[in-house]
């Protein structure tokens, strides 16, 4: 599989396969939410978009970084987000890096979104649809958050059937700047916990698939049953 790398910016053209990579926070909180029972997110392009599409439907719940904010309901944070009943709801979610990098591939004829709480069914869906080419988008910090590339590397490592020893990329993540910001406070809307949840290999057993629906990038979870001579994850 040949594995490319880059920062949203540096999306000259529409890949055929996208992985979209944000591991703090916005994609750890979406498997969260489906997690808790949430149906599916609708990916918003500005925070209007999002309380615009929450006016149209009043069931649905907005989530958004930084603190709360009148008209939303959820900020995004996993910490903050495990402890909710989202059952058969519709979540729409606007953040800073991850839903504008699903956005700017979501004419790819496969995107994904992913962390590393998913990261094992992720790359089973790479090589269950034997993806040749993939284009990794690394959505934190222009293209440079090290927590993001390094999980990007560890996905694409597995899709193509490399060791499943994530101790490095790990590593990498928790010293990364987001994970220092997130532990000291300097962002808004954190839950103590958040970095721990964030850094959870595989919590989850589905991948992240977002397609277009109505108009609209949804979010969907994935589950791609496991190989019978591919063991526990």
């Amino acid at each position: 599989m040949d594995s490319r790398f880059v920062g949203i910016a540096e999306l000259a053209e529409t890949p055929s396969v996208a992985v979209v990579v944000d591991v703090m926070r916005a994609f750890t909180v979406a498997a969260w939410a489906f997690a808790r029972g949430a149906e599916k997110i609708v990916l918003a392009g500005s925070l209007d978009e999002a309380l615009a599409l929450k006016a149209r439907h009043p069931d649905r719940l907005a989530l958004k970084d930084g603190p709360p904010a009148p008209g939303f309901d959820l900020v995004n944070s996993p910490g903050l987000l495990r402890s909710v009943d989202l059952g058969g709801r519709t979540v729409v979610q606007k953040t800073t890096a991850g839903t504008v990098g699903a956005l700017a591939v979501e004419d790819a004829s496969l995107v994904l979104c992913a962390g590393f709480v998913v990261a094992e069914a992720t790359a089973r869906v790479l090589r269950a649809r034997e993806c040749d080419e993939v284009t990794f988008v690394v959505t934190g910090e222009d293209g440079h958050a090290d927590e993001d590339l390094a999980c990007a590397q560890y996905i694409a490592r597995r899709a193509a059937g490399e060791g499943r020893d994530a101790a490095e990329f790990l590593r990498r993540a928790a010293g990364s700047r987001a994970a220092a910001e997130l532990a000291e406070g300097v962002r808004q809307g954190v839950h103590p916990d958040d970095v721990a949840l964030c850094l959870e290999l595989d919590r989850f057993p589905f991948a992240m698939v977002a397609a277009s629906e109505d108009s609209h990038m949804v979010l969907r979870p994935c589950t791609v049953p496991r190989p019978p001579d591919e063991g526990a994850v």
